[in-house]
C-alpha cells in the first residue's frame, strides 16, 4: 500500500498516510497531530534505483573537463563527496577525515604524510 505524504495547513507539521490507490483522492486525510481537515499533499523527490555501474558513470560524467583538480583541495574535496554520495554506502570514518582536511585546503601530499597508514588495507599491506 502506498505512503503518501501530507502537510496539516493548521499546524504546520507533516505526516504520512497509507491508503489504496482507489482510496486516493476519495477518502478524507486529517492531520495525525492536530486532527485538522485542513490538509494538503506534499510532493516528494522520486527516487531511481541505479545500479553502482550507472552511478559511477554519472558520477565521472559529473566531474569530466576537472584537469588539475588534485592542485585544488576543496574542489577535490567536493567532487570525493559527491562521489561518496553516489555509491549508497557507509564509507570509513577515514573518507570524512580526509575529506575534511582536504576542504580546510590540505594537499594530498600533505594529508598522506600526516596520516601515513592511510592507504593500509585490512591484511596489513601497504
Amino acid at each position: 500500500m502506498p505512503t503518501y505524504d501530507f502537510i496539516c495547513n493548521d499546524c504546520e507539521k507533516r505526516f504520512d498516510v497509507f491508503m489504496t490507490f482507489s482510496e486516493y483522492g476519495k477518502k478524507p486525510v486529517n492531520c495525525a497531530h492536530c486532527g485538522s481537515a485542513k490538509t494538503r499533499r506534499r510532493m516528494t523527490k522520486v527516487r531511481i534505483a541505479k545500479s553502482d555501474e550507472s552511478r559511477l558513470e554519472s558520477a565521472a560524467d559529473d566531474f569530466s573537463g576537472m584537469e588539475g583538480i588534485e592542485e585544488n583541495p576543496q574542489a577535490l574535496a567536493s567532487m570525493m563527496r559527491k562521489m561518496g554520495n553516489q555509491m549508497g554506502e557507509d564509507l570509513p570514518p577515514e573518507f570524512d577525515e580526509v575529506v575534511d582536511r582536504l576542504e580546510a585546503g590540505q594537499s594530498p601530499d600533505e594529508i598522506e604524510s600526516a596520516i601515513p597508514d592511510l592507504g593500509a588495507n585490512d591484511a596489513g599491506d601497504e
